[in-house]
């Protein structure tokens, strides 16, 4: 794929460039490996001061920041100003507490001084997606540079300008050259680059495919390695639920990030007593979410971020429906310029099409329908994912159920799945491995080291 920006509202080629020659790319390792000694002697205070300045640069730039997320991934713009607003957030957080995370911990052992010290690695390779092109980046990069490591981030071909801007402003923040470096390069570069034993560990978001590739070679030479998947996250609702408060969540569940979210809601997982209901509310609640322009604020729901996510959801849809689904609502693309789909609900979807099976990214429901708690919960993990669940129930004993039976990484009841920098991040199954955010974030890209002293 081109390094290039491409309004995917339009069509239209806004700018190109040139991936890194081999002589530049290994400038830019070199800069990573010599400028790592001194960042990972700066003390908590000297990069706190910084990272406090970067979340200042995007509240600044939250607006410009917003239009390169708008332009070049077709974001709604309410939405892109949100995630600005919540990369900076995320940075003050680990400014904030990141000293505190990594303190030294005291462990009696009886046999004189004994604790466990975190102490940072060194170049971090970021390969990062596209569908949340600021907030991916930061939500890795803040804890990883509070805690003394360096950043390589190779991001994805089709938002170059966010990429090129992030990098722009931890130099504008005051962070030294080579403490975060932009990476422009294509997919293939990946593995090279983890061969090269300067690069000690790497974090991946992003498809299957992807994971597997980047993991077996981060494997082959025995790095770190924490991945973020794809979800097919159930949303269920049982009788006992505010019926309107859950439909009206679960299309933002849906169409959140125009539908290009790992989190977001895709198999609603309805009690039978309750599914005619919630059925027909949520439909036409999809039936009339407003699509357009993502630059225009009322916009609820923008396009797909390529041509070929266009191409690739609509054939999945036709597939799921010939199969035997029924159609609902939508279920085609939208005859006007850009990569627009209709939002779509389907539901007596068989067990053997892509709906039941695969991660829909785009704004496609499926709904299932219950018998009782045991069968939510037997429907919900009935998937290769396990990363987030929305469950929406009053019982207490159903809650606990749903709470311990499914399998995921992240259970919210009553809301939807969001991140938040205060709570770990990540999934189980297929959804991958390791956690962002939190606590357990900022300790994935550290040396745990033990020390006794007698």
């Amino acid at each position: 794929m081109a390094i290039a920006t491409i309004n995917p509202a339009t069509g239209e080629q806004h700018a190109t460039f040139e991936p890194l020659s081999a002589a530049e790319l290994e400038i830019k390792l070199q800069i990573a490996a010599s400028v790592f000694d001194a960042a990972r002697r700066r003390t908590f205070a000297e990069r706190a001061r910084v990272m406090l300045r970067v979340a200042e640069i995007l509240e600044k730039d939250k607006d410009e920041c917003a239009r390169l997320m708008t332009l070049e991934m077709g974001k709604p713009l309410r939405a892109a100003v949100a995630e600005a607003a919540k990369c900076a957030a995320g940075c003050r957080y680990y400014a904030e507490n990141a000293e505190r995370f990594l303190a030294d911990e005291i462990v009696e052992t009886g046999a004189g001084r004994s604790f466990i010290r975190y102490l940072p690695l060194g170049p971090i390779l970021a390969v990062m997606p596209w569908n949340f092109p600021f907030w991916q980046v930061l939500r890795f990069a803040a804890p990883a540079v509070m805690a003394g490591n360096v950043v390589l981030l190779k991001h994805a071909s089709n938002v170059p300008q966010c990429a090129l801007k992030i990098e722009s402003i931890f130099r504008g923040a005051g962070f030294p050259e080579g403490v975060f470096q932009t990476l422009l390069v294509g997919a293939s570069q990946v593995e090279t680059l983890l061969l090269d034993s300067r690069i000690v560990a790497a974090t991946l978001t992003g498809s299957e495919q992807a994971g597997v590739q980047v993991g077996v070679a981060a494997a082959r030479n025995i790095k770190k390695m924490v991945l973020e998947l794809g979800g097919s996250d159930p949303f269920i609702v049982m009788p006992s639920a505010k019926l309107d408060a859950a439909v009206a969540t679960a299309v933002d569940a849906r169409i959140q990030n125009n539908g290009q979210s790992c989190i977001a809601a895709k198999r609603f997982i309805v009690a039978e007593s309750i599914a005619a209901e919630f059925e027909q509310k949520f439909v036409n609640r999809m039936a009339a979410v407003r699509v357009g322009d993502p630059f225009d604020e009322a916009t609820q729901l923008g396009p797909l971020a390529s041509a070929s996510a266009l191409t690739e959801l609509d054939s999945a849809v036709q597939e799921t429906v010939a199969a035997g689904a029924r159609l609902l609502t939508g279920g085609h693309k939208i005859d006007r310029p850009g990569n627009f789909y209709a939002p779509t609900v389907l539901t007596d979807v068989p067990i053997d099409s892509p709906a039941y099976r695969e991660e829909f990214f785009g704004p496609v429901a499926s709904i299932f329908r219950a018998r009782d708690t045991g069968d939510a919960i037997r429907i919900a993990n009935d998937s290769r994912f396990g990363l987030g669940a929305s469950v929406w129930t009053n019982d207490p004993q159903e809650t606990e159920r749903f709470i311990n039976e499914i399998e995921a990484g992240m259970v919210f009841v009553n809301s939807m799945v969001a991140s938040d920098p205060r709570i770990p991040f990540g999934g189980v199954k297929q959804s991958g491995h390791g956690r962002e955010l939190g606590v357990q974030g900022i300790r994935e890209f550290v040396n745990i080291k033990t020390v006794c002293v007698r």
